[in-house]
């Protein structure tokens, strides 16, 4: 049977979950996962996981923090003064909002706190910082 191996493109079900087995994200129930293996757009530890599975195999992994989405870094994280968002947004505590930089990109950021004068904004991945937990099944190698 082919496994899996860097460069092949794969369709996975996953249920990936944190430490006290919250599931964050799950493919049940919807259509498969598909990526190419090594391509990067997939966290490494994941990638890593998939590689050597035949199709049909399950299995269940335990990603660290530095092969998920790597840890919560502290300069990430901004206070601005709230009087700098326009009138029409109010920044509520887990809101997630983009903000244009001036090369033309935007950036992700999760509001972490609001006070009457400040916003604390967060540009890490929501998952940052965290060992994750996911449930594979390689259902094809396309």
């Amino acid at each position: 049977m082919t496994q899996a191996k860097n460069g092949d493109t794969v369709k996975v079900h996953y249920t990936g979950k944190l430490d006290d087995g919250t599931a964050f994200d799950s493919s049940v129930n919807k259509d498969p996962l598909q990526f190419k293996l090594g391509d990067g757009r997939i966290i490494p530890g994941f990638e890593e996981a998939v590689i050597g599975m035949n199709p049909g195999e399950k299995k269940v992994t335990t990603i660290a923090t530095d092969q998920a989405y790597g840890p919560h870094r502290e300069d990430m994280v901004r206070s601005v003064e709230r009087n700098t968002f326009p009138p029409h947004i109010q920044p509520e505590v887990g809101q997630q909002l983009q903000i244009p930089q001036t090369d033309g990109h935007k950036i992700l950021v999760t509001v972490a706190n609001v006070s009457e004068s400040n916003v604390t904004l967060d540009a890490n991945h929501p998952l940052a910082g965290q060992d994750l937990t996911f449930d594979i099944q390689l259902v094809e190698i396309i």
